[in-house]
């Protein structure tokens, strides 16, 4: 191995992102439907709390069951790690190929919304503020990066800001995109299809279609590719 490759370090194909969605077990139909019959919503809830932590092959099972039959959506092939948590999971569309990672933490609202779309990867301690989300097939949202989805108004000012209300803006993450590690994605923020952001950036408003964004705040780096660079470019200028 050459001293350029060395410092290049090197590829190794894809492992989630080219996989198919595992298949569930043959039985699983069936675990579902008996949960769904044995247990209220707080039974299962409690019923989580006994197999959330565990790393054995069970532990597993009865986790994505749980989650499966909680959602109000979810597709084939779901895996949670350990220690992943969530809230008002009823809220939740989970597509196909889905993977949460150990100490994950999905929280929605009652009357709110969160679509994970086919093949999403969340990766591990992430935290996503879900009220109002949407995430596109094929999103990569790496370890420890974190979505909000909602501020306080900080009105009036003669009150503990935690007592004002607060303030829920719509999250979109399009397809393909990816999130670095311990990226923040602040609310009301579009993040493009096909872009990157960057480890440790702070988005703090959209980012185009295939734009690379890094920094606090984030900026643009530069374009994917040559072509969608154009023709972005000819879009805002366009919208200018």
């Amino acid at each position: 191995m050459s001293i350029e490759r060395q410092a290049h370090g090197r590829i190794v194909q894809a492992v989630h992102g080219r996989q198919a969605a595992p298949r569930d077990l043959d039985f699983e139909a069936g675990l579902d439907a008996f949960l769904r019959q044995a247990y209220s919503r707080e039974g299962l809830i409690e019923l989580y709390g006994r197999f959330c932590t565990g790393d054995g092959t069970i532990d597993a099972l009865m986790r994505r069951a749980i989650w499966r039959t909680l959602a109000g959506r979810c597709g084939a092939g779901l895996r949670v790690g350990s220690g992943a948590a969530f809230r008002h999971a009823e809220t939740f569309s989970i597509g196909e190929g889905v993977f949460i990672g150990a100490q994950a933490c999905i929280q929605g609202r009652f009357d709110g919304h969160c679509t994970i779309g086919n093949h999403v990867w969340i990766g591990p301690q992430a935290f996503l503020d879900a009220r109002d989300l949407f995430l596109g097939d094929h999103v990569g949202w790496g370890p420890g990066a974190k979505l909000l989805g909602s501020t306080h108004t900080g009105v009036p000012h003669d009150i503990p800001i935690i007592q004002t209300d607060l303030e829920i803006k719509p999250v979109r993450i399009e397809a393909w995109a990816d999130i670095g590690t311990n990226a923040v994605i602040l609310p009301g923020v579009t993040i493009g299809k096909g872009a990157i952001v960057g480890a440790g950036a702070v988005v703090a408003s959209d980012v185009p279609a295939f734009a690379i964004v890094a920094g606090v705040p984030a900026r643009l780096l530069r374009w994917r590719t040559p072509e969608e660079a154009e023709e972005v470019e000819k879009v805002l200028a366009n919208e200018g």
